[in-house]
């Protein structure tokens, strides 16, 4: 004969009890015997309408899924050549990304034999980071990978 500790309708711990008899009390109360602890010793039955409970944990998973924040990656692209005009409007665009809370990733790719001065490139992201110091830090140092070198940086409040 195996026991139960069981857990009335109300939330009343009643005790520990046979199978039988919960499932008695259960549905004299019209409603369902569901196992909640399965691992504890004796196991943890409740008393309650499954349906419901179905419902009510679905719906709380679901506002756990709203309440999580998905971080975006925004990216901005240079060539060791790109001129200043251009580059300072896409600071501007990373600053405001920034400011919504989003990553920036930015990328200098090389070609030909732009390759053999990557300390260019660096000294762009240096400014580039110098300049969004205020509002972000660097999440990923500059390195680099292929042919292209890349720094992200996060929003200051992350």
């Amino acid at each position: 004969m195996r026991e139960v500790r069981l857990v009335d309708a109300d939330g009343e711990n009643v005790g520990v009890v046979a199978i039988e008899d919960a499932l008695g009390r259960a549905e004299q109360a019209g409603l369902d015997l569901v196992e909640v602890a399965p691992n504890s010793d004796p196991p943890v039955c409740r008393i309650l309408d499954y349906g419901k409970f179905m419902y009510e944990r679905a719906k709380k998973e679901r506002e756990a899924r709203k309440s999580q924040t998905k971080v975006e990656i925004k990216e901005i692209r240079f060539r060791p050549k790109t001129s200043d005009h251009h580059k300072s409007f896409k600071v501007k665009n990373a600053r405001r990304w920034l400011g919504e809370g989003k990553k920036v990733r930015v990328r200098i790719r090389f070609r030909g034999r732009e390759l053999d001065y990557p300390e260019i490139a660096l000294n762009d992201l240096k400014s580039i980071a110098e300049e969004l110091s205020d509002i972000s830090t660097i999440e990923q140092a500059p390195s680099m990978e292929g042919r292209t070198m890349l720094m992200i940086l996060a929003p200051e409040n992350s």
